[in-house]
């Protein structure tokens, strides 16, 4: 079987976790894999579009093409997945309007016309459903064998709140300020640390800025004590597939998030983390968990458990072999 998976970057995270750490357990099974790129002019992707026959199938993530281009992917591929783990049939969180007529014309003109999709929770399956009822989820997956358990929890000392991920979602974790300003009122010998390439300001609370790096990630994700996943409440916020928290929960680190979308899934309140909404929730959970280590550490290894049984790399590979073959072959 040969596929061909088109993606925007290499670097993208959900081109990392979706595609890119598939890929060496696919050839394992003997698929042939490669990797071609949305981007480019006009030329470049009608050359390419025309090799598409040469394919059994080929596989695109996340990006909405317009109908004309699509028309002509589909003229040209043998079978086409679509994978996708965003609302990217809404507008992003903080627009005045959630509805787009362009963004929904696209993704309702794919889902008609591809022979499988892939979404990765349950919102985004149902959003799919209504035009294509060949859809499955396969979460967002982490490879725990990237990471090792947290060894320390800190009785003394300084406790990190932490929170890592893109600055396009930096504007949830702004909402929290007034809540990290009374934690530090009471609890003077706490820090906030945000992995990012952007970065609060205006805190009173002590900020550990510290810029992403793969290389440095599991280093990272060991600093915290407790890792928050802030969102709105919105549809943008629904199609989130809780990427961060399974990065915290892979090292045992228990998180506190806002109950929207899959995070309700992965967050089992009380076990592995808490749900906050309001800002006095966020304070009160927060609290709880920085006065209590062994709560830390007990969370923190259900969280890891939680990985391991339903959102690691190795529970959804088969999943995802499955539907390749199963596409790849029906007539």
């Amino acid at each position: 079987m040969k596929v061909a998976f088109l993606i925007q970057s290499c670097e993208a995270p959900s081109v990392r976790y979706r595609v890119l750490q598939y890929l060496p357990y696919l050839k394992n099974q003997g698929i042939v894999v490669s990797i071609h790129f949305h981007k480019g002019r006009w030329l470049d992707k009608l050359n390419f579009y025309n090799t598409l026959r040469q394919y059994d199938i080929s596989y695109i993530h996340r990006n909405l093409f317009s109908p004309l281009e699509f028309w002509y992917i589909r003229h040209e591929a043998k079978k086409i997945i679509y994978d996708f783990d965003d609302a990217i049939m809404y507008r992003s969180s903080g627009s005045k309007s959630p509805y787009s007529l362009s963004r929904r014309v696209k993704f309702s003109y794919m889902m008609k016309r591809v022979d499988y999709a892939i979404a990765g929770n349950e919102f985004l399956k149902s959003e799919a459903l209504p035009y294509n009822p060949r859809v499955s989820v396969i979460p967002t997956a982490i490879d725990p064998e990237r990471y090792s358990l947290k060894e320390h929890f800190s009785k003394v000392g300084s406790i990190t709140i932490g929170w890592l991920g893109s600055s396009s979602t930096l504007k949830y974790l702004q909402t929290l300020k007034p809540v990290f300003e009374n934690l530090y009122r009471k609890y003077p010998f706490i820090q906030l640390k945000i992995v990012c390439d952007k970065f609060l300001n205006d805190l009173s609370i002590p900020l550990i800025k510290k810029e992403w790096s793969s290389d440095e990630e599991e280093r990272d994700l060991k600093s915290f004590d407790i890792g928050l996943m802030p969102l709105y409440d919105d549809l943008w916020s629904h199609g989130k597939c809780g990427l961060k928290i399974l990065q915290y929960f892979s090292v045992g680190v228990p998180a506190v998030c806002t109950p929207v979308g899959i995070n309700r899934d992965i967050v089992e309140d009380g076990v592995n983390g808490f749900w906050a909404r309001a800002p006095e929730e966020w304070e009160k959970k927060i609290s709880i968990l920085i006065e209590s280590p062994d709560l830390r550490e007990k969370m923190g290894k259900d969280g890891r458990r939680k990985v391991l049984e339903g959102y690691s790399v190795q529970s959804c590979v088969p999943r995802l072999f499955s539907i390749l073959k199963e596409v790849a072959e029906k007539n």
